[in-house]
């Protein structure tokens, strides 16, 4: 499901405006970005949880050349599946 098509969802099921349901939706991921850049934890109980992991730097292989390079230290987002949501998924 593309942007789009899920601003069409949220506009059919609340009755709201495509235009404000998609602001709604940019309003919603720009406040859990800044969060995270925050290093915050987003959570939704029965969804899931948005966090940030540092992940430290390392030494990896390209298989194609096998030649060795180096990957810097960064930031990276982590989601973890809520109980309600892995049960209806299943």
């Amino acid at each position: 499901m593309k942007k789009a098509e899920f601003i069409d969802a949220v506009a059919e099921k609340s009755g709201l405006s495509k235009k404000d349901a998609g602001e709604a939706l940019n309003a919603i991921l720009e406040t859990i970005t800044e969060a995270l850049k925050a290093r915050k934890t987003v959570s939704f109980i029965g969804f899931g949880s948005f966090t940030t992991v540092h992940r430290e730097a390392r030494e990896a292989r390209v298989p194609l050349t096998g030649k060795t390079v180096q990957i810097p230290a960064r930031h990276a987002v982590k989601f973890k599946v809520g109980k309600s949501l892995k049960d209806s998924v299943a």
